[in-house]
């Protein structure tokens, strides 16, 4: 049992880690160009925040802010995830696309993951990746992370975003 579970595991890191490469432009509409200032956190989000600003720190990297709308981006991303089944970064651009035309943004970045159990999973997993290690500790200011649960199956989708402004 203990094997399979490990299997199961080294399976679930291979694909999420390699669902990177997609950005296409597929079934989000991103007409929304305001400001979104309302977002409610969770506490799985605001553990992963804290411990992904733990981490910066621990290194000798600033802190990161927090930007509600930024989480609204990172919402819509899980809550498309989830409708469609899949772990993806499909619609980067357009999320980036609007947190630089909304924000002013300079730089911004994208972490998906799915079905870690914990906060602390997920970012120990971004951690243990390069390409996501890279984005937790790249030339940011500000982020945001939605973490939703899938209704039908009761797997977390998370989206963590972040940008230089």
């Amino acid at each position: 049992m203990k094997k399979w579970l490990h299997v199961m595991l080294l399976f679930g890191l291979v694909f999420v880690f390699n669902s990177c490469s997609s950005d296409s432009a597929e079934g989000i509409d991103d007409s929304q160009s305001k400001l979104v200032t309302d977002y409610t956190y969770n506490e799985s989000e605001l553990e992963a925040l804290d411990l992904i600003n733990k981490h910066r720190l621990s290194i000798g990297l600033n802190a990161l802010e927090r930007i509600n709308h930024i989480s609204y981006k990172s919402e819509e991303h899980d809550f498309y995830m989830i409708a469609n089944k899949v772990v993806n970064h499909n619609d980067f651009v357009a999320r980036s696309e609007n947190i630089t035309s909304v924000l002013g943004a300079k730089k911004v970045g994208e972490n998906v993951a799915y079905n870690y159990q914990t906060s602390e999973a997920a970012v120990k997993a971004w951690l243990e990746s390069p390409t996501h290690k890279e984005n937790i500790e790249g030339d940011y200011t500000h982020f945001g992370i939605a973490i939703k649960i899938d209704a039908e199956t009761g797997k977390k989708y998370y989206t963590n975003i972040f940008a230089k402004i």
